[in-house]
């Protein structure tokens, strides 16, 4: 069996994200809407939990789209970090703080704000 190159599979996922798809991005945008206050998700444990383990650049990409009717401040990067720069950043700790949300350092404290996705419970 011949293994594939990572970077083969990167841009094929890289043009698949480029098509439209509406039932993956809804997917998405409902996961993303399922998070509560208090607690923040991982780009990739959004796409795995919408059913798209390996799109966690689009779940950036359907955020950076969505005209702010997302709760984008609930979206980290892995190990909590804010991924946002400069103002965007600064805003992103900010909302989050006002929704009860503590960090060490720099990073959200994971341990306690991460939510855990239930399937079982979806819909």
């Amino acid at each position: 069996m011949q293994r594939i190159p990572k970077e083969k599979i990167v841009r094929a996922l890289m043009k698949e994200i480029q098509r439209p798809n509406e039932e993956r991005d809804s997917a998405i945008m409902r996961v993303i809407r399922s998070i509560p206050k208090g607690k923040v998700a991982t780009y990739s444990q959004i796409a795995g939990a919408a059913g798209y383990p390996m799109y966690h650049r689009l779940v950036a990409r359907i955020l950076r789209h969505s005209g702010g009717r997302l709760p984008w401040q609930r979206v980290v990067g892995a190990g909590g970090e804010i991924k946002l720069h400069l103002d965007a950043a600064l805003e992103q700790r900010l909302r989050l703080e006002m929704e009860g949300v503590t960090f060490r350092g720099r990073r959200v404290n994971m341990e306690q704000h991460q939510h855990v996705f239930r399937m079982w419970e979806e819909e």
